[in-house]
C-alpha cells in the first residue's frame, strides 16, 4: 500500500494526481518547485520503476519541467531523484533564475525554506496547473 512520506507530506501541498504519480508543489516561496512521487509502495531509486512506469513517470518530469517554465518563465530547470534525506523516490523539479536565492548552486542547504501562505501556495498551483493541462 503506497503512503506519502511525511517530511514530503509536510513540506509541500497537493497539487493532484496524473497517471501513476501525485504531485505536489514544495513550499518554499523562494523557488517554483514541483515533486513528483510515483504511487508506488517501496520504491526508493528510478530503476525500481516496472518499464511501463518508468516512461510514465519521466513523461509527467517533462511536462512538469515544461509547465514550471512557461508559468513561471524560469531560466533553467533542474531536475533530480537524490533520495539521500528521504528515501521514498520522488523526483523535484525545480525552477531556477539567476537572481535566486542559490543561483547557480544547487537549492539545498542554501538559506532556509521560506514558507508561503496557502493563499500564494493555491495561486501557484492555480498557475502552474494552466500550463500543464490535463
Amino acid at each position: 500500500m503506497f503512503v506519502l512520506d511525511r517530511t514530503i507530506e509536510g513540506d509541500s501541498h497537493a497539487i493532484g494526481e496524473t497517471g501513476p504519480c501525485i504531485l505536489r508543489l514544495i513550499d518554499d516561496a523562494r523557488y517554483p518547485w514541483v515533486v513528483v512521487v510515483p504511487r508506488r509502495p517501496d520504491l526508493v531509486e528510478l530503476h525500481d520503476l516496472s518499464a511501463a512506469d518508468f516512461g510514465a513517470v519521466l513523461d509527467i518530469v517533462r511536462r512538469c519541467g515544461m509547465a514550471l517554465q512557461s508559468a513561471f518563465g524560469t531560466y533553467k530547470i533542474n531536475t533530480a531523484a537524490l533520495g539521500n534525506a528521504v528515501r521514498q523516490l520522488h523526483i523535484h523539479v525545480i525552477g531556477r533564475s539567476q537572481s535566486d536565492a542559490a543561483w547557480p548552486k544547487p537549492v539545498w542547504g542554501i538559506g532556509d525554506m521560506q514558507r508561503m501562505a496557502d493563499a500564494e501556495a493555491a495561486v501557484r498551483i492555480e498557475k502552474f496547473l494552466k500550463t500543464f493541462g490535463p
